[in-house]
């Protein structure tokens, strides 16, 4: 590593968050099924993932289901599900090499049960790891999340 790489990486954030949208958008305008998009998608955050790590990011925050994404038409939201327990699945051992930490921001118990099966097995598997955190946050909402800290606020003054 030389001077420029220390100065670069003296720079670069400790944590970076990305709202994952736009994959619907991209297959349509494209004429393919928005589920094509949303793979497409996936194979994007595997390559985010790999390069935050690889440039010593140490927290990843994937915006990745809101609470208004429950209102999208069913077969969508079992596509979206689906591909996250395929994307956990296929790469926990990845997470474990890559000494990546997960872990999930939002309302899990709201999930499918099979869904919260593999989260929450993703969740102990890589519990020690310490190089990098990712964040994934589903079924979540910034409202929700404010109401939450101002509750916990007053439970902890109170």
């Amino acid at each position: 590593m030389n001077n420029n790489d220390i100065l670069i990486k003296e720079k670069l954030p400790k944590h970076i968050a990305i709202i994952m949208d736009g994959n619907g958008r991209w297959a349509k305008k494209r004429v393919i099924n928005k589920i094509v998009g949303y793979e497409k998608g996936m194979g994007s955050v595997k390559e985010v993932v790999k390069s935050c790590r690889a440039l010593g990011i140490k927290v990843l925050t994937l915006y990745a289901f809101s609470l208004e994404n429950w209102y999208r038409p069913q077969v969508e939201i079992n596509a979206l599900m689906s591909l996250l327990k395929k994307y956990l699945m296929s790469e926990i051992d990845e997470l474990m090499r890559n000494d990546i930490r997960i872990k999930v921001i939002g309302h899990i118990e709201s999930l499918p049960n099979d869904v919260q099966e593999v989260l929450r097995a993703a969740i102990q598997r890589t519990k020690t790891n310490t190089s990098m955190t990712l964040n994934v946050a589903l079924s979540y909402s910034g409202r929700d999340e404010i109401l939450q800290a101002v509750i916990e606020v007053f439970r902890i003054q109170g």
